[in-house]
């Protein structure tokens, strides 16, 4: 991917903390982040092991400190990154060159290491733990939800933009009361709609992906007929994650010419569909319960469309970054430039995109473009 290039830099610009030979905090993680994103490409995975000295005594600390370095450079080998992952309080390795390695293994040996070197008063006070990226499940795929741990770039990023993101809060929620006010005859009638039309709930709930992969249930009003057959999306999502996948509608399609029809993020001519979802569907209606999802913090006005855990499952890594860093929107970058009617990769390279250029003035931009992406209705199914 073409917007990762730059990452190619060299730690040149890096200069370690003399005093203790370490990389001082925004260095470490900025070499942090820089291997992660190498990791998103080449797909190997890296390690990194964190001493929380947070519970000793200020008056223990210089001493604890100076042990640790002493049995971290005994242990650790040039290619190994040493460094204060927070200053004063958590000292990183990251072990970047690593093929095959025993996480606890490797746990076991800097802790006995640590153990000959201090006392078991100050031993008992270290909290040692061991992250790896990408995480794995058993089944070998990658975990929905992340370690926020991994990702000290995007707590920074709220830190040193406190203000801006306190604001998008302030607009979230003023915004989704006014529009559930604003929406309050569509909140009573709709509902009566569905209920008269196919038997089942009034809401359709399914479990999402938040900030930093964190589950959360998600709200719409019910567009399909209950006990449908859910593999069904399941297997279209992965064939066009993969690039397989073709829209299935002769008069929706557009194959520029050449007898293939363009893919879309959702199935077209789905008669899973009530005849009332249709409509809902069509002019983004069944979307308003999740003014609720923005009131409680789940999500916001503006963001990447809240992803599916069996989704995430399909995805690159490279894929995941649209669901770490900021919280899911009702409406986004993607939903105004093209909605469905983008491909699967197009729509991640939006939600980077938003990622790396969030200001309020973008998500205000985004916010007064939707009603009209809304009333052209392109891309919705």
């Amino acid at each position: 991917m073409n917007k990762f290039d730059d990452i190619a830099e060299s730690y040149t610009d890096l200069t370690p903390d003399q005093k203790q030979g370490f990389y001082a905090p925004e260095s470490f993680q900025k070499i942090l982040y820089l291997e992660r994103k190498r990791r998103e490409r080449s797909l190997k995975p890296m390690l990194l092991m964190l001493v929380d000295i947070e519970r000793t005594l200020k008056k223990e600390r210089e001493l604890v400190v100076v042990k640790i370095v002493r049995v971290l450079a005994s242990l650790t080998r040039e290619t190994d990154i040493k460094g204060w992952y927070r200053e004063g309080q958590i000292i990183g390795v990251l072990y970047t060159e690593l093929n095959m390695f025993d996480d606890k293994e490797m746990l076991k040996k800097i802790k006995d290491g640590l153990e000959r070197d201090l006392q078991p008063d100050l031993m008992q006070k270290l909290k040692l733990s061991i992250h790896v990226f990408p995480q794995r499940q058993e089944n070998g795929q990658c975990d929905s939800a992340e370690n926020p741990v991994l990702y000290p770039d995007v707590g920074r990023k709220y830190s040193v933009k406190r203000g801006a993101f306190l604001t998008k809060r302030a607009i979230d929620i003023v915004g989704s009361i006014s529009g559930i006010i604003l929406f309050l005859p569509l909140f009573l009638f709709i509902p009566i709609l569905i209920r008269f039309t196919s038997p089942g709930p009034i809401l359709f709930r399914q479990e999402r992906l938040g900030l930093y992969g964190k589950k959360f249930t998600f709200l719409k009003f019910r567009t399909m007929y209950v006990n449908n057959d859910a593999t069904v999306h399941q297997e279209y999502i992965k064939k066009l994650i993969a690039g397989k996948a073709e829209e299935d509608d002769g008069e929706n399609g557009n194959n520029g010419g050449n007898g293939r029809k363009k893919p879309v993020y959702k199935i077209t001519n789905d008669r899973r569909i009530t005849p009332i979802g249709l409509l809902l569907r069509k002019t983004s209606m069944d979307e308003l319960p999740q003014f609720i999802n923005v009131l409680r913090g789940e999500m916001s006005l503006v963001g990447p469309r809240p992803a599916i855990p069996y989704e995430v499952q399909n995805y690159d890594l490279w894929h995941r970054c649209r669901v770490i860093e900021v919280k899911p929107g009702i409406t986004g970058l993607w939903q105004v430039m093209g909605r469905s009617s983008t491909t699967f990769n197009e729509m991640v390279r939006l939600d980077i995109k938003y990622v790396r250029e969030w200001s309020v003035w973008l998500d205000i931009k985004i916010l007064v473009m939707t009603p009209w992406a809304v009333l052209r209705g392109k891309g919705a199914y």
